[in-house]
């Protein structure tokens, strides 16, 4: 089930960044804002979809892309913990969806050659998405990191807070190697993503932080207890109301 598995992790990453996403509806600094965090959960709503409705059909167990996303516990998600944890401030959300962003992109441009000819479908759309949501993230990244002494203080916290959560981006295990061709090794994309990221800091007068810790876990199921609030929220209506439709 190593397909099974690794269609999952892509969806879940999509899925959890959208949520939090969401989150920032009529919330965001500005108006303009609000309707672009929202149309970029949208983006990563979108592919959520399309990798976990192909995940149920690899899986053979009846569950669609509703029962994936409702019906699972934290420990059956398999997103790293980057996109799960909370955004208590613009600047974390903005530092989050940078690193992931440019990761999101580099993967997708290289699973568009996929030889699972439905991840290269998916993979293909959503690379076009992702080249707006690098533009989006590194903007603000500049703008917060060149700004005032307050937008650059929070900018370097929320980039030293999320970190030490981007190295779990890069890891290989069996799964990844046992999909040689059809997955894509994190590892090899390590280096494009640091010089890509280092650049945009370096244009925002922002420091590359430095840190010991790499938390990980979240490929197999180990979170941090963000993602069990986020799910709550996320699944009480549809297991509240099991089967409803509108």
């Amino acid at each position: 089930m190593e397909l099974f598995d690794y269609l999952l992790r892509l969806g879940d990453d999509a899925l959890i960044t959208a949520q939090r996403l969401g989150e920032w509806s009529a919330r965001a600094p500005e108006m303009e804002e609000d309707i672009a965090l929202s149309n970029i959960a949208l983006d990563q709503l979108g592919a959520a979809r399309m990798f976990l409705t192909y995940a149920g059909e690899v899986e053979g167990a009846g569950r669609d892309e509703d029962a994936l996303a409702y019906l699972r516990s934290d420990q059956e998600f398999r997103n790293v913990q980057l996109v799960e944890l909370v955004d208590a401030d613009f600047a974390t959300t903005i530092a989050k969806l940078l690193c992931l962003s440019v990761y999101q992109h580099l993967l997708y441009l290289a699973l568009s050659d996929s030889e699972d000819e439905r991840i290269a479908a998916i993979a293909g759309k959503a690379v076009k998405e992702s080249a707006y949501h690098v533009d989006h993230s590194a903007l603000w990244t500049v703008r917060l990191g060149a700004g005032t002494h307050e937008s650059h203080r929070r900018m370097t916290a929320a980039l030293e807070e999320v970190w030490p959560f981007t190295y779990e981006l890069f890891e290989t295990d069996d799964v990844v190697k046992r999909l040689a061709g059809v997955a894509v090794d994190p590892a090899t994309l390590r280096d494009q993503w640091s010089t890509r990221v280092h650049g945009v800091l370096q244009a925002g007068e922002l420091a590359v932080p430095q840190t010991s810790w790499h938390p990980t876990g979240g490929r197999s199921g180990k979170h941090t207890e963000a993602l069990s609030y986020l799910l709550a929220e996320m699944q009480v209506l549809h297991r509240a109301h099991p089967g409803a439709t509108w």
